[in-house]
């Protein structure tokens, strides 16, 4: 990786949808921070230069969920491993969930796990706190102890808490110190043993379903709470229509919550499910053509204000059982980038739409000063190529984990380059 110095990226067309900029404009990048757009600052000698001609110059990608493994699972990948991949992919900054082993339920794991990110130095990791102690769902964790110890939001992972009344006291909580909590909204019992979405795909293959209400009921619960509490809630990963169309009604009426979509939900539905295909066994599980369409039109205006990779790396011998044994969870950090631009590409959204679910959209949720290249602004940087065409192989993966539908699809649009505080991180062949 290069050293930090004064770094030109020329002729660029410059995409920072928090400061309105569709354009083309010379960046300039002093020690780290952003120190001129379109201008130089007084007595700018570039000790490097980067010809950004028919490249898309944007902030850094933000992931609001991606699972690196280390600590606990390193069999599965690793922090190197990780965020390697997401430099490749143009990631500067992503969240961490709290189920590694042990769980980031102490300031000194929130501490472990973001200071061995800085060393190796990618990517910049942070760190989610657990909601609750051990995440078992039952007292709640010292929540203003971890954000001191640098824990940006505050969510039970995939496990459920032991009940409502949980859930109102860890709002309560989190109210009074103002924190962000992310929720997984789903029903564990009209869940039950659910590997796929119920219907006619599941019937079809005799695989146990997990009903829709199996989301709708948990939001709607989710969402009275919230505004009884006050607190600021985050959905994380919604995937059916009817929850979007409760959100957008909660939004209209001023409820503070926000929500994010993983990648795949929005190009893959139950229909890719045939073939018992493990790879696209993900929780939530891909659902029908309807709610796939409604999640397209809910990123599109705005009511689901990210994308996110939901990274899930796997060893070979995880997807390998028969379907409903398989972990669920798809590698998808190499893949974000270019599953937002083929959204671009299907006119989903304007190409500075899909920066912005991806930098300043996922920002503004966490109120993290990221995601945008203005005078001083950090300098994280993605440059790609939005003619370029390539199909992702295998052996290009830098992710150590290979589980993912999206092997041999072609894409348009690959990453070039990727600064992390003015540091060159990841730079094409």
């Amino acid at each position: 990786m290069s050293r930090p110095s004064n770094i030109l990226i020329a002729n660029g067309h410059l995409i920072d949808p928090a400061n309105g900029i569709d354009d083309t404009r010379d960046l300039y990048v002093v020690a780290g921070l952003v120190q001129g757009v379109g201008q130089p600052p007084a007595g700018f000698q570039p000790d490097l230069t980067i010809d950004a001609t028919g490249l898309v110059v944007c902030p850094g990608l933000i992931d609001l969920s991606a699972r690196p493994r280390e600590s606990g699972q390193e069999h599965k990948a690793t922090l190197t491993s990780e965020t390697r991949a997401a430099a490749k992919g143009g990631i500067t900054t992503f969240c961490c969930p709290p189920d590694t082993d042990p769980v980031i339920d102490t300031p000194a794991m929130a501490t472990l796990v973001r200071k061995r990110s800085e060393r190796i130095g990618y990517a910049r990791l942070l760190p989610v706190g657990a909601l609750t102690q051990g995440l078992e769902g039952n007292q709640l964790s010292e929540m203003a102890a971890l954000q001191q110890a640098g824990c940006i939001a505050f969510s039970n992972a995939e496990y459920p808490l032991a009940n409502t009344l949980v859930e109102r006291r860890a709002l309560e909580y989190a109210a009074t110190f103002n924190l962000t909590v992310m929720l997984r909204p789903e029903d564990r019992h009209l869940r039950d043993s659910g590997c796929v979405h119920e219907g006619p795909v599941a019937s079809r293959l005799g695989l146990p379903g997990i009903p829709e209400a199996a989301e709708t009921v948990a939001t709607a619960r989710d969402l009275a709470l919230a505004e009884h509490t006050g607190c600021r809630i985050h959905f994380r990963g919604l995937s059916t229509g009817t929850a979007v169309r409760m959100l957008a009604q909660a939004q209209n009426q001023r409820l503070d919550v926000s929500a994010d979509v993983a990648v795949h939900q929005l190009h893959l539905t139950e229909m890719d499910v045939e073939g018992f295909d493990s790879n696209c066994h993900v929780n939530p599980p891909l659902r029908g053509l309807s709610d796939r369409d409604t999640l397209r039109s809910g990123i599109s205006q705005g009511i689901i204000g990210a994308i996110c990779s939901d990274h899930q790396p796997h060893e070979p011998e995880a997807k390998e059982a028969p379907f409903p044994s398989t972990r669920p969870g798809i590698s998808g950090l190499e893949t974000l980038l270019p599953l937002t631009l083929r959204l671009v590409q299907e006119g989903v959204l304007t190409l500075p739409q899909a920066i912005a679910r991806l930098t300043s959209g996922p920002a503004d949720i966490l109120g993290l000063n990221y995601g945008r290249l203005g005078p001083g602004s950090t300098a994280d940087i993605c440059i790609f190529d939005p003619a370029r065409h390539w199909q992702l192989r295998k052996p290009d993966l830098y992710s150590a984990g290979y589980n993912t539908p999206f092997l041999d699809w072609d894409f348009t649009g690959q990453v070039t380059h990727t600064l992390l505080e003015g540091v060159i991180v990841y730079e094409a062949d």
